[in-house]
């Protein structure tokens, strides 16, 4: 049996948690040993399968009190620990600081580790301390997962060769799910309440929408992730006096029931990797509108007029224009949702999960060879 093992900060919900969530469960389902090691546990997080072992590899209460660089260095210390105590045949590292931490455990080992880049690279990355360890670090990967090409690109000195791009698998409950007769006059957003998310972009852009079609109404769905996102949408819904048709809505967990009853689905990110909420939209049949973000997660679904709208970052006037051209459009909304559907042709979590296993398996057989 062989033993994989995913290195994140914790499972709350957010895309990479969910991605490694929804592999570490598959990967269980086919009789893989698997290890999900964490820094932390929150309170609302994925579930990962009874077959799926979890690690804590955090700091420990003893630690709390220590200054930034020691903390740093345990971190290293305690994933070395696991890696040592478990022998996984692969580590995958999800995300920016877990991506260090994992090749530095590794260290001289024979434990390949596979590194992913799970956001834009431009902010995230290019930082002079990102520099050094990117030159001393990423050349020790044993490969890396990208989202889309754009972020390929950008680390094109490092990983090349022993690379691999692959979209995040969309959870099956979204996927074959009956339309509605009859849709509400609801714009629906489903994701975490955080800046880089722009909502109140989107809130700025629906009020002009509203403006035009006074019957229809905004819903966002999504936990707060508690950086001053959600006290910043309650003041302009305050300001504007629209608490009575735009609406926060908290998290969910009956999603695939309740987007679905809207008309259209609209997506206002500044950056983003490859956009778990868009893809869920466009798996419930939603006619979506999105920003075309970097590092091309959106472009990379959705083709513009065909089955989705893309438009400029933070233009809150084409983001109205295109809402308010499907509001009033129905045949362009059935058009929209038919085409947005076929997503799961490429993006189920069984394709997925194939194109992981594969590159996976291909990276502990190199491995082996090496070594041998």
């Amino acid at each position: 049996m062989k033993t994989i093992a995913f290195h994140l900060n914790c499972l709350a919900q957010g895309g990479a948690e969910r991605v490694v969530a929804n592999l570490a469960n598959r990967f269980a389902m086919d009789d893989y040993k698997v290890y999900v090691a964490t820094e932390w546990q929150e309170e609302n997080e994925f579930e990962l399968d009874p077959r799926v072992t979890r690690v804590h590899v955090g700091l420990k209460d003893s630690d709390e009190k220590k200054n930034r660089i020691v903390k740093f260095l345990l971190r290293v210390k305690y994933l070395k620990e696991f890696t040592k105590k478990y022998k996984p045949d692969v580590l995958v590292a999800f995300a920016h600081r877990a991506n260090f931490r994992a090749l530095m455990a590794a260290g001289n080992s024979n434990i390949p580790v596979v590194i992913s880049i799970r956001i834009n690279p431009i902010g995230y990355y290019d930082a002079f301390s990102d520099a050094v360890q990117i030159r001393w670090l990423f050349p020790k990967a044993a490969g890396c997962v990208y989202q889309t090409k754009e972020q390929k690109d950008y680390f094109k000195p490092y990983l090349q060769e022993n690379s691999r791009i692959i979209m995040n698998p969309i959870n099956p409950k979204y996927f074959g799910n009956p339309l509605p007769e009859k849709r509400e006059k609801w714009v629906m957003h489903h994701a975490r309440l955080v800046d880089f998310k722009n909502q109140p972009m989107l809130v700025r852009a629906f009020l002009k929408v509203h403006e035009k079609h006074p019957d229809y109404s905004l819903k966002i769905y999504g936990p707060d992730s508690g950086d001053g996102t959600r006290q910043i949408l309650e003041k302009l819904i305050a300001d504007n006096h629209a608490g009575e048709f735009v609406q926060l809505c908290g998290a969910s967990n009956e999603l695939e029931k309740i987007i679905p009853q809207g008309e259209v689905y609209a997506y206002s990110s500044d950056y983003e990797g490859m956009p778990n909420s868009l893809l869920e939209a466009m798996a419930m049949g939603m006619p979506v509108v999105s920003t075309d973000c970097p590092c091309g997660g959106p472009k990379a679904v959705i083709e513009d007029g065909v089955n989705g709208f893309l438009i400029p970052v933070g233009d809150e006037d084409a983001l109205a224009d295109r809402i308010c051209r499907l509001i009033e459009d129905e045949k362009l909304r059935s058009r929209f949702s038919e085409n947005a559907r076929k997503i799961e042709e490429k993006a189920s979590v069984d394709a997925i999960y194939r194109e992981w296993k594969e590159y996976l398996e291909e990276v502990i057989v190199n491995k082996k060879r090496r070594k041998a």
